[in-house]
């Protein structure tokens, strides 16, 4: 008897296209996409459905977008009768989805945030100065070692903590290109680096935490309806204080997935559904836990297919731990 977590997709997981199948095929979607058009005033909706990609890209219109998609996503699979999870988490930016799932924040305060949030971590540092760059086959360990060595080329850190085999790095530009150079001469399956726009959790977006924290200050938290597992501690959390401090600190600071998903494992969580575009946790998940069963919903089809696993299976404890 598996418990259930639902789990929250962070950027990267964007595509041109993403939450039209969702909104086509279910009225409580289309409302979701309707709502963020209004909170934010401009056609999210369009953006997400038609891009263009260029466009979608941009971190304060990416956070949004996929906070956007993925509670498009929940909110259906609600009114569709799925099991309430045992826990919740999310992936960076996805932690807002998570605290939304969980009552914590409302929908319309998420996504103000959120569009902030990606404007601020954009501003912290100027574009081409920062950079983050993926590591596969190499230990946190090794990881960290090479940080340290290109540390007088500037700030060089774990960023975040995917799985037992991917790691990714962010800092100064130039701190990071030796990283990935060391890293392959130590024997790491691969270190490249990613089209992003500004290097993540990592020291560098300390502004951007400040900047936040004043925005967040402002937003009324309550109690979590289920609790969450954070990035920034891998820690469970079931007040909104607590929640909302976290979300300060997780700017700056590594996202501690691989720690969080084996700490779901130890709290007898079998199930997880990745709920939103895309199926990177799915595949991170996997990565930790070999015999997890990871399901997911972004469109109708796998939407259908998660009720089926979960209302079909019977194999589900669902009650909150308290």
């Amino acid at each position: 008897m598996g418990r259930l977590a639902y789990v929250f997709p962070g950027q990267g997981s964007q595509s041109v296209g993403m939450g039209r199948d969702l909104a086509d095929n279910f009225a409580v979607a289309r409302q979701v996409f309707e709502e963020a058009d209004d909170v934010l005033g401009f056609a999210l909706s369009r953006l997400c459905f038609e891009g263009p990609a260029e466009a979608l890209q941009l971190t304060e219109n990416t956070q949004p977008a996929i906070l956007t998609v993925s509670i498009a996503a929940l909110r259906t699979l609600e009114a569709e009768g799925a099991p309430a999870p045992a826990f919740v988490a999310g992936h960076s930016l996805g932690e807002y989805s998570a605290l939304v799932a969980a009552g914590a924040m409302d929908f319309a305060s998420a996504l103000r945030i959120v569009r902030a949030r990606g404007r601020y971590m954009q501003e912290a540092v100027p574009v081409g100065v920062g950079a983050m760059a993926a590591i596969l086959g190499a230990s946190l360990e090794t990881v960290e070692e090479a940080c340290r060595e290109v540390s007088e080329d500037g700030v060089c850190a774990p960023a975040n903590i995917n799985s037992p085999s991917q790691i990714v790095i962010a800092g100064h530009a130039k701190a990071v290109e030796r990283a990935i150079e060391v890293l392959r001469a130590r024997g790491a399956k691969r270190a490249v680096r990613l089209p992003v726009s500004a290097p993540f959790h990592c020291e560098l977006m300390r502004p951007a935490a400040e900047r936040l924290a004043r925005d967040l200050e402002a937003v009324k938290f309550n109690d979590l309806a289920t609790p969450l597992v954070t990035n920034v501690d891998a820690a469970i959390v079931r007040r909104g204080a607590e929640a909302r401090e976290a979300l300060v600190r997780q700017v700056a600071a590594p996202v501690r997935w691989r720690e969080s998903v084996a700490l779901l494992e130890r709290e007898g969580v079998e199930v997880f559904v990745e709920i939103g575009p895309g199926k990177v946790l799915s595949g991170l998940i996997r990565q930790t836990i070999e015999r997890a069963r990871t399901l997911n919903a972004e469109d109708a089809r796998s939407l259908r297919a998660t009720l089926d696993g979960l209302i079909g299976s019977g194999s589900l404890t669902t009650a909150h731990p308290h």
